[in-house]
């Protein structure tokens, strides 16, 4: 048996252009996406065409690793906290400060990317979709 644990990040209306940021930044590649209304329609409860477009599950890969995307369906609120965040770890620094660096832009620093005691370069990082990175270079 395998077991795998997977972030899953789900976003108001900004499903598509978190996929495609994430792309650019991570040079992820797009696995699998589906709309809402490419799934079976459900006459007791229809959609608009907007609701339609939005983004009810895909999958990027993002080196060894693997990241879900969707938008939440119209009617359920999404809650922010900082309860949870997703690490990047990498073991070249360079390549730390670009993930760093292209995930603040339009984002906020919580820490910036600095050597420490465990790292040569970490950092904390909330990107203009409200999600919070550690990004961590391995020594």
């Amino acid at each position: 048996m395998t077991t795998k644990m997977i972030p899953y990040i789900t976003l108001d209306g900004q499903a598509e252009a978190a996929i495609s940021f994430y792309q650019q930044v991570f040079e992820a590649q797009l696995l699998f996406k589906q709309t809402f209304g490419e799934g079976p329609a459900d006459p007791a409860h229809p959609m608009d065409e907007a609701t339609g477009q939005r983004i009810a599950h895909s999958l990027l890969k993002i080196g060894a690793s693997e990241l879900y995307i969707a938008d939440s369906e119209p009617g359920q609120p999404l809650q922010s906290g900082n309860i949870l965040t997703i690490c990047l770890t990498t073991d070249d620094a360079g390549t730390a400060a670009a993930f760093f660096h292209a995930l603040e832009e339009g984002g906020h620093v919580l820490h910036p990317l600095v050597q420490t005691y465990f790292s040569p370069a970490y950092g904390m990082v909330t990107d203009k979709y409200g999600v919070t990175f550690q990004i961590f270079t391995r020594k």
